[in-house]
């Protein structure tokens, strides 16, 4: 582990309490890092921060230390229902992480109570838990912080307790941004009282943060902390103990290699990620059966409660496979990464330098490897260029076993396993789509029977996006796939039944298919018809004085007025028909 110290804690201008000198003695942290040393003299003595450093400089200490020494200084000691600080974050994990920080201190301080609001749990447990204990010190995600200021009806004033506030912090406050909290906070930020120290603390200052300083801070110190050395002058991004690397291989090739490559490591600790949900439950699944004797769990956004369980059992495991999005690259710190492995490259640049992130924190060394198709080599240079992340190339690794015939026997011996394949295959499709450098990652260089191989598709699924396109090169399984049946019994009893009531359908309709006219997904639809039936019902108590009658015989005129004009008929023939167009109408009016 190589040092980066800035000074012991004792030589900082303000001293610190001595139950947080034994806290920081306890974790191990002898030395300050450049962003602790930068910011804290500055945050104790009540001044706005915004923090910028590189990922793993240990800026969760940088603010948690100045909320414990802030709290422990106020003239008027907090009572039980009163919120002296805030954190808020854009994930739960971060937010677990965060919270797991501030008990080491609180611990000395036995009379500050914390608490934890974040989703995946019931909002009410949060509600009785805060009215029991009480919360100096909240850790949030912006949503459920949000619900907590409407729970006045469950006996939860919130926003009578905050106005005691001294800190606020919004970690990772980019990414806050990012993820579309924007209307959350400025809702939190309106119930929360003016006269306060905020920090803003980020591994990149957007263009939105920047915004939110000047909204949110008055006359902040911003506080930019960059790399020693080579980074100092080139502005690097990510830590100078971190190994970047990649590799350039076909899409077919990319799962072999991945399997390989953490064959090779089993001993060590690793994250590997996905660029969509999916993909995740996927390759998770695959990677469970393909590597043995290796702790392989799995994350994303779109899991509801196992989340908080897997997250924390995972960092304390000494090694294993983390399997996950996005959602684990910001801020999180897990103790011994080896290995970030990159099997999609995120949707944006600067994604990408949160990701490797996750290794070389605090001191410690670490690597991550990208893999890369052949067609995506320029995304090294906009790395270097975009982001000052330099990197080298991996080679491909030899003797590497084909593990794609493997994935196609789980696919026909579960169809939950063939369906999983299937949605992964159309989100990375989708995804790709929609990535930020368009100029690199283009849908029309894409080679779509690569990448099904690569993926172990039994065949290719029906999507948009392969519409009109021939893939004489991917040759799909001989069998019907409607016959793959489920493992778990009652799934494939219920697919059953509902493959009975089609079939009796199809009967029915003379061995056509029942048309289903797809719904409306807005009410626009209904509007409209409501607005032309109005229309219609106010044209009748007007009463028109234009009846059926009298519109066929307009219509008839109008005809031979064309006639007449494109030179079909003669004027006197024209006359003709007009008059006795007249006559039979006055005929019929007689009667």
């Amino acid at each position: 582990m190589e040092t980066v110290t800035e000074g012991t804690w004792d030589s900082l201008p303000v001293r610190l309490s001595p139950g947080v000198g034994r806290a920081l003695r306890e974790l191990g942290f002898t030395h300050m890092t450049p962003v602790q040393s930068a910011t804290i003299p500055l945050f104790m003595t009540n001044k706005d921060v915004a923090a910028e450093a590189v990922t793993g400089s240990g800026k969760t200490l940088a603010f948690v230390i100045p909320i414990i020494e802030i709290l422990l200084r106020r003239e008027e000691k907090l009572k039980k229902m009163q919120v002296g600080a805030v954190v808020i974050t854009p994930t739960r994990e971060l937010a677990i992480q965060i919270d797991e920080v501030i008990s080491h201190f609180t611990k000395y301080f036995p009379h500050f109570s914390q608490c934890l609001l974040i989703g995946g749990k019931n909002p009410m447990e949060d509600v009785e838990r805060f009215k029991e204990r009480g919360g100096h010190i909240l850790v949030a995600t912006p949503g459920r912080l949000e619900d907590m200021f409407r729970r006045k009806s469950d006996g939860l004033d919130l926003a009578s307790s905050v106005k005691s506030l001294d800190v606020l912090v919004l970690d990772e406050a980019d990414r806050l941004l990012d993820m579309g909290f924007e209307a959350s906070l400025n809702t939190i930020l309106d119930l929360l009282p003016k006269q306060r120290r905020t920090g803003l603390f980020s591994a990149t200052q957007t263009q939105e943060v920047e915004n939110l300083v000047r909204a949110g801070l008055r006359n902040p110190v911003r506080i930019s902390v960059k790399e020693k050395g080579m980074a100092a002058s080139n502005t690097q991004k990510t830590p100078t103990r971190l190994q970047n690397y990649y590799m350039i291989c076909k899409a077919e090739e990319k799962f072999n290699q991945l399997v390989h490559f953490l064959r090779q490591h089993k001993a060590e600790k690793h994250l590997v990620f996905f660029s969509t949900c999916a993909c995740v439950e996927y390759f998770g699944k695959t990677l469970e059966s393909l590597i043995k004797n290796v702790k392989i769990m799995c994350i994303h956004g779109k899991m509801k409660h196992k989340r908080n369980r897997i997250f924390t059992e995972f960092r304390k495991l000494p090694s294993g496979i983390l399997v996950c999005t996005d959602v684990m690259a910001r801020g999180i710190d897990i103790p011994e990464v080896n290995w970030v492995l990159q099997c999609d490259p995120p949707s944006n640049a600067s994604a990408f330098v949160h990701r490797c992130g996750r290794t070389a924190r605090i001191g410690h060394l670490g690597s991550a490897l990208v893999f890369l198709l052949p067609m995506e080599e320029a995304y090294i240079s906009f790395l270097a260029i975009n982001q000052k992340c330099p990197m080298q190339e991996m080679k491909l690794q030899s003797n590497v076993a084909d593990v794609l015939p493997k994935l196609k026997s789980l696919s026909l011996a579960d169809r939950a396993f063939y369906e999983k394949g299937m949605k992964a295959f159309v989100s990375y499709v989708q995804a790709y789509a929609k990535h930020e450098c368009n100029l690199i990652f283009r849908m029309k260089d894409l080679d779509f029977s690569s990448l099904a191989r690569g993926f172990g598709l039994l065949k290719m699924p029906r999507m948009p996006e392969l519409k009109g396109k021939c893939f004489s090169d991917f040759t799909p399984v001989d069998i019907d796939t409607d016959t793959i049946a489920f493992k778990d019994k009652n799934r494939e009893k219920q697919r059953q039944k509902l493959l009975e009531q089609r079939r009796k359908e199809w009967q029915e309709h003379g061995g056509q298919r029942k048309f289903t006219r797809n719904k409306a997904w807005s009410k626009q639809k209904s509007k409209k018809e409501k607005k032309k039936k109005m229309t219609a019902k106010r044209k009748r108590e007007e009463g028109s004085d234009v009846e059926d009658e009298d519109m066929e015989e307009l219509l008839q005129d109008t005809r031979l007025l064309k006639r007449l004009k494109k030179g079909k008929i003669s004027e006197e023939e024209f006359e003709k028909k007009l008059l006795h167009g007249v006559k039979e109408a006055q005929a019929g009016g007689s009667d």
